[in-house]
């Protein structure tokens, strides 16, 4: 058999049997389904042999790069030693280490590690662990969830609720009730009101009206019935909304004066996306809880954990108080076993310095690409980056309906791709392009996506 032949039928085979996640299966009735067949440091190529550039990482996942065969023979190690034993009421070495390193990693005294599978489930858990503590203390009406205007949380049925994007939801309402959103902290978009005389919005006041949106809400539903804020450090959907400067001492505050509970989502966040081990540490505050799993193993193998307070856990330590959770997979010996290795990765290859020193110039190379009419902001953080589209730059005019499908998914997402570079093309909450290459990444990977970027935004400013 060929190859050609040989590809078209693993396309076919791909539409036939493969449900792929958020994809609109009808599109590859007549086309081929792209299939990613290897990797190695911040490159991936097809089963035709194109190389592309990772510029997200995966899913905001492959920090260390692809490739690294170390990762892979400490998983085969550990299969052969013990494959799989669950953490329900019993240990294993492996996660036991990872347990512990990830609490000396963590800001304050966050010492206790719930594992899960993926970010979903770690969100899943922060909430469940909410409520019974709530309870345990004797405060039973405090189960609401405050989160942000677009924020995405997961897709589990409580996870999904504390989502912030509509169109995600409506598909599986009702879902899980008690969960209410507050402004993000998207100062591009800031309200017209909060602009000074010179049209500019000051960040530090738009820092504290964001925070106080939130407390707010917090008083809207009543301080006895909320139980947790949950917010990432910088807002993945809607295209990498970093904090302003006072906004998490703000919220910490806001959420210590009500005994609400302080959740860092940092499924993307967590582990060097920002150039430190965790987002709360970039930005100075100690959260009641920390969801995390992505770039633990580097995407190596799936594991996910919730990071926990010892004041909130404390509870649960005495008497038969039990915490009626868990996941078959959880704290699996193989994920445990590539999530130390790639973590000494980390720390042996300075990947945190690496992303601190060249963030400034990830970001300057990008920003060379607000010259085009099309691109009205540019934002994000480390190596975590969103370009926002428009129609008009001075009215900062967004696409309608029809254009969005047109020129961004119609057109963009495949261009991008054609011309060697794997990203997001997203529509969730404003039109904007993500970029979260590899933590690998140098001056030679920013300017290769530069240069694709410009030549495929500008033909889609042609199709506007």
């Amino acid at each position: 058999m060929t190859a050609e032949p040989a590809q078209k039928d693993l396309s076919k085979k791909a539409y036939d049997h493969l449900w792929m996640h958020f994809t609109r299966m009808s599109s590859y009735e007549n086309s081929p389904v792209p299939t990613i067949v290897r990797g190695e440091g911040t490159y991936i190529w097809d089963d035709k042999g194109r190389k592309y550039i990772d510029g997200l990482a995966g899913l905001f996942v492959v920090q260390a790069g692809h490739g690294r065969v170390e990762l892979a023979e400490v998983a085969a190690k550990q299969a052969k030693e013990l494959a799989f034993f669950p953490i329900w009421s019993y240990a294993h070495p492996k996660a036991v280490e990872l347990a512990e390193r990830l609490a000396n990693y963590a800001p304050g005294d966050l010492n206790k590690v719930f594992f899960s599978t993926g970010g979903g489930e770690a969100v899943e858990t922060a909430w469940k662990l909410a409520k019974q503590y709530f309870k345990l203390i004797g405060k039973p009406t405090k189960y609401k969830v405050i989160s942000r205007a677009i924020a995405y949380h997961g897709t589990p049925q409580g996870a999904l609720s504390i989502t912030g994007l509509p169109g995600l939801k409506a598909p599986f309402e009702p879902l899980v009730p008690g969960t209410h959103k507050a402004p993000n902290t998207n100062i591009y978009r800031a309200p017209h009101y909060l602009e000074g005389p010179d049209g500019t919005v000051d960040p530090e006041a738009y820092g504290r009206w964001c925070a106080d949106q939130v407390e707010e809400a917090i008083l809207f539903e009543g301080p006895e019935t909320v139980a947790a804020v949950f917010v990432e450090p910088v807002q993945n959907a809607g295209g990498c909304f970093p904090p302003p400067p006072g906004y998490f001492q703000r919220l910490r505050e806001i959420c210590d004066r009500h005994d609400v509970l302080l959740v860092s989502d940092e499924v993307i966040c967590a582990f060097g996306r920002l150039g430190t081990m965790f987002g709360a540490d970039k930005f100075g505050y100690v959260p009641d809880m920390i969801t995390c799993a992505k770039g633990m193993t580097s995407g190596y193998s799936p594991i996910g954990a919730t990071i926990i307070s010892d004041r909130i856990a404390e509870p649960f330590y005495k008497g038969d108080n039990t915490f009626l959770h868990g996941y078959t997979f959880a704290g699996h010996p193989v994920s445990s076993a590539v999530a130390l290795a790639n973590l000494d990765i980390f720390e042996r290859e300075g990947l945190n310095k690496h992303v601190l020193d060249n963030e400034s110039a990830f970001l300057g190379t990008l920003s060379k690409l607000r010259d085009l009419p099309i691109v009205g902001d540019v934002r994000g953080n480390g190596y975590f980056y969103g370009i926002e589209l428009v129609k008009d730059k001075v009215t900062k005019e967004t696409f309608n309906d029809d254009e969005t499908e047109r020129v961004l998914y119609g057109f963009l997402s495949k261009a991008l791709f054609d011309n060697g570079l794997y990203c997001r093309a997203d529509d969730r909450g404003d039109p904007v392009v993500q970029l979260a290459p590899p933590l690998i990444s140098d001056q030679s990977t920013f300017d290769e996506i530069e240069q694709i970027l410009r030549t495929s935004l500008t033909d889609a400013w042609a199709k506007l």
